[in-house]
């Protein structure tokens, strides 16, 4: 089957929150739904573009300061149904992980090879690093009990992330304490 185009659905979802800009969408990316989600400026245009042409937003111009204008795009009723029936549809197959940890060690052969405990470190350390930054995520964005409250879902995948992170780094320092030498 098919993997449909998700970027269309999560674009409609921003919309629905609020009207946005092209800039503003690919920040998101960049930021909030990068935690998640990937796609970039060169993917985001062309799809406002065929969503605006398909009647499922439009757009619209606003003048910021005194000279700059901005298209800002606005999710339509036909937007808001097409995203309502895709909120209701089953979720495709989990996609294949692209992680470059697990293939290096898959194509090691012993546990005697001495770029395992390098690979190792490194895999730590990249995953400390990316805990910390969801921990300050999770205090910049949910300080209070009303901001978990209004952003329900939000909360609940950066709480799963930080879970993530934290659940592999356990096995990855288990796993490296059993190492030889």
């Amino acid at each position: 089957m098919a993997q449909k185009n998700v970027l269309k659905y999560v674009v409609l979802g921003l919309l629905s929150h609020r009207d946005l800009t092209g800039y503003d969408i690919k920040k998101l990316f960049e930021g909030e739904l990068g935690d998640f989600w990937y796609s970039n400026h060169s993917q985001i245009y062309p799809e406002l573009k065929k969503m605006v042409e398909g009647g499922l937003i439009s757009s619209y111009d606003d003048t910021v300061g005194q000279k700059m204008t901005k298209t800002y795009y606005r999710l339509e009723p036909q937007g808001q149904a097409e995203l309502a029936g895709w909120m209701e549809e089953p979720l495709n197959a989990l996609p294949p992980t692209r992680d470059e940890f697990s293939m290096k060690m898959y194509l090691l052969k012993d546990d005697k090879d001495p770029r395992i405990k390098k690979l190792f470190a490194e895999a730590i350390a990249r995953h400390e690093e990316k805990l910390e930054y969801l921990k300050s995520r999770w205090q910049t964005v949910f300080s209070s009990q009303a901001e978990k409250k209004q952003h329900y879902g939000h909360a609940l995948i950066l709480q799963q992330a930080i879970h993530r992170e934290e659940q592999r780094l356990q096995w990855l320092r288990e796993e490296r304490a059993k190492l030889p030498g």
